[in-house]
């Protein structure tokens, strides 16, 4: 088939033989070079889509460590909180426990008074 092609050359003189070769291989050489470039430009999207996918994974891992921090932060009030509660309770229950130790010793003094009363 390809003599068929070349069928429309004959009768044509040298120096347009060697020019149409030459355009021939011009655009031999630029289909090449599109395929090569038409790769690259596959090859670039593909890449540019792993980024991206990468990038949103990021977002969203982000987004997660976030609202951990978050519940985390939360949770650290809570606790303090809680624990500035349980140290006033102590501190009232031990407010409590030094004026029951006063009445104890108030009353033990009383009853010594009261035994050496009654020993008189």
């Amino acid at each position: 088939m390809s003599w068929a092609v070349e069928e429309w050359k004959e009768g044509l003189s040298a120096r347009v033989l060697q020019k149409i070769h030459e355009l021939e291989s011009q655009v031999d050489k630029l289909k090449k070079e599109r395929q090569q470039r038409q790769y690259q430009l596959e090859t670039l999207e593909a890449a540019l889509q792993k980024q991206k996918q990468k990038v949103e994974n990021e977002k969203n891992e982000s987004a997660i460590l976030k609202r951990e921090n978050q519940t985390l932060m939360e949770l650290c009030d809570n606790l303090e909180k809680a624990k500035q509660k349980i140290s006033h309770d102590l501190q009232v229950k031990e407010s409590q426990v030094n004026i029951q130790s006063g009445q104890l010793n108030s009353s033990k003094k009383d009853i010594e008074r009261l035994e050496q009363e009654l020993k008189r």
